[in-house]
């Protein structure tokens, strides 16, 4: 089932919007996507946390607990002062829902968001088990797996690649691109019309991006389309049945959010300027 995976939305209802209609449309121009998965960080930063998760909750199939959803949940631990205060602040907007259903619903999902999870049924091939968490398979909730490790750390990446069934997926640090088990690192904008098509022998971790505050110097949204093999367009086009994963990024309306952030005192004006510049 071709699967589009989002991560990273950082309570920007703005992106999190663009990014759904940008899978509808694509939906209703054909593109076979079966269902919608998150990888975590609903929450923390942005000015709509109660409105993302909601949305989240309506139109995933599933997501992952990430660090900001755990410290919101739970605490804010070895957060830098501008995330602890922005997870204090959206702790207290899910407090301050009057309708204690809708509050006690909102703080259940977050309570049962998983830290991993094992999908072998999204490809017929039993060969393209598909493990995917919010940090590293290292550790799901809180590890960066950062471009550069794959020169400063190999050890590192090697280490992590040994739980790496075949295929992993993971956001946490912002930055879009596949690792492979050479090691190495490949953004989008190195990889032929943004796909990265899955190699038999070859493991893989694909960052699908960030929704909500993209950094790596690009400000649109990010997301990931996977298509099993077969059910790609660029499987067809290409006489190939390999399976891929395509890196799309879409334009959404920063100024909203940025606004937003700077009209609520306990979020830092560098969290709505930041957006401007995709870092």
């Amino acid at each position: 089932m071709a699967t589009a995976v989002i991560s990273d939305i950082h309570a920007n209802l703005e992106a999190l919007q663009t990014v759904l209609a940008e899978i509808d449309s694509r939906r209703a121009a054909g593109v076979p996507i079966t269902r919608i998965i998150s990888l975590g960080d609903i929450v923390g930063y942005g000015p709509d946390p109660l409105q993302c998760v909601d949305l989240v909750r309506e139109r995933c199939e599933w997501s992952l607990m990430g660090n900001h959803d755990f410290g919101v949940l739970y605490e804010p631990t070895n957060f830098n002062p501008g995330a602890e205060a922005a997870a204090y602040w959206t702790r207290e907007q899910f407090d301050a829902e009057t309708d204690e259903s809708r509050r006690k619903a909102r703080y259940d999902f977050l309570d049962r968001l998983r830290v991993r999870v094992v999908d072998t049924t999204w490809a017929k091939d039993p060969g393209l088990t598909l493990l995917a968490v919010h940090g590293s398979p290292r550790r799901p909730i809180n590890e960066y797996i950062f471009p550069d490790d794959v020169v400063t750390a190999p050890d590192k990446v090697t280490t992590i690649f040994e739980r790496v069934p075949r295929l992993c997926i993971v956001g946490h640090t912002h930055f879009p691109g596949v690792f492979t088990d050479e090691p190495d690192f490949y953004p989008p904008n190195e990889l032929t019309d943004g796909i990265y098509r899955f190699t038999e022998g070859e493991k893989a971790i694909i960052n699908v991006g960030s929704v909500g505050q993209p950094r790596d110097q690009d400000p649109r949204a990010s997301f990931v389309i996977l298509y099993p093999p077969g059910e790609g367009a660029a499987d067809t086009n290409n006489g190939s049945s390999a399976g891929y994963a395509e890196f799309v990024r879409v334009e959404y309306n920063i100024d909203s959010t940025a606004n937003k952030i700077k009209a609520i005192p306990q979020l830092n004006d560098w969290l709505g300027d930041r957006l401007y510049e995709g870092r």
